[in-house]
């Protein structure tokens, strides 16, 4: 069977504008970390798990350094259900109890972890899956949230509060593209886990790292000023007028700008949220100039393009 392709001058002449019009942004992120956590609709879509996998993938081959965060919201859920183990969100985050913690322990790193790395290593032998528990890779501390004025008791949930980088760096200067998932041992009770936000996680991991930039992916087009008004999605916006709308935001968006704005604070050159629905959104977001959902920057350093 003859292979018959289309080699048309303007097929081909666009091809090459596209590959053109990312030579900026290959210059400005080669050899630089970016930190991208994986999670939402983009996780239990076929599809879309392969376009992240590529995506990932080719980051790596064009000399970028890719660490990937995920969390697994859906898979925890559907695994908590099958188990008849209740599970409720309060404030954004998953209540979680003594029970649930080795549920989530489980999905987290036996079995979404090893699917997204096998997924990513079907492009070559370059990724590895970490736990943040792992060589001292995360410590964590329980946390409550604070819903009408007052504490709530999450349970074996936590925050990230140590970070050592050096199992990371170490799989990267190996030329590895190092998976991590969003558990963390529990400082102040050795032996027993906790069940970090994967967009915290990512953004401390980010900080530890001096990344150039964090990419969240999420189930929405980005942060809009007057939700549910969808022409007020927010292309760019400064640490200081994100933190004047935090507390009027929804609360499962929250955390994610939460994250952006802590990156951005602790040394992080952008942080964006971007709408992993779409195939191909991390290519779309870090080598377009248009890029894709919204992007946080420091207020001193102004808005970026």
């Amino acid at each position: 069977m003859t292979d018959i392709q289309d080699t048309s001058p303007d097929l081909a002449e666009l091809k090459a504008t596209t590959l053109i019009e990312s030579l900026p942004w290959l210059k400005k992120f080669r050899d630089q970390i970016v930190v991208i956590k994986y999670g939402g609709n983009a996780m239990i879509s076929d599809e879309l798990q392969e376009a992240f996998a590529q995506d990932i993938a080719y980051l790596r081959y064009v000399g970028v350094q890719p660490v990937v965060v995920h969390g697994g919201g859906p898979q925890i859920s559907n695994m908590l259900d099958r188990l008849a183990i209740p599970s409720e969100f309060k404030g954004g985050y998953r209540v979680t109890s003594t029970e649930a913690i080795s549920v989530v322990r489980m999905v987290l790193t036996g079995q979404v972890n090893p699917q997204l790395v096998a997924k990513i290593n079907s492009h070559g032998p370059i990724a590895t899956g970490l736990s943040g528990e792992d060589a001292g890779l995360f410590g964590g501390r329980r946390r409550g949230v604070i819903i009408d004025g007052a504490e709530v008791d999450l349970g074996r949930v936590g925050d990230v509060v140590e970070v050592d980088p050096t199992p990371v760096l170490d799989h990267l200067a190996a030329g590895r593209i190092p998976v991590v998932s969003s558990i963390a041992p529990d400082l102040d009770n050795p032996g027993q886990s906790l069940n970090v936000n994967a967009d915290a996680a990512a953004s401390a991991l980010a900080v530890a790292l001096n990344a150039a930039k964090l990419v969240i992916l999420t189930d929405v087009a980005g942060l809009y000023a007057d939700w549910p008004n969808r022409e007020s999605l927010v292309s760019h916006i400064t640490s200081t007028d994100l933190i004047d709308m935090l507390p009027k935001l929804e609360s499962g968006m929250i955390p994610k700008m939460r994250a952006c704005l802590e990156a951005v604070e602790g040394g992080v050159d952008a942080a964006a949220i971007i709408d992993g629905r779409l195939p191909h959104s991390v290519l779309v977001e870090l080598f377009t100039s248009r890029g894709i959902g919204t992007e946080v920057v420091l207020a001193e350093a102004g808005v970026t393009a």
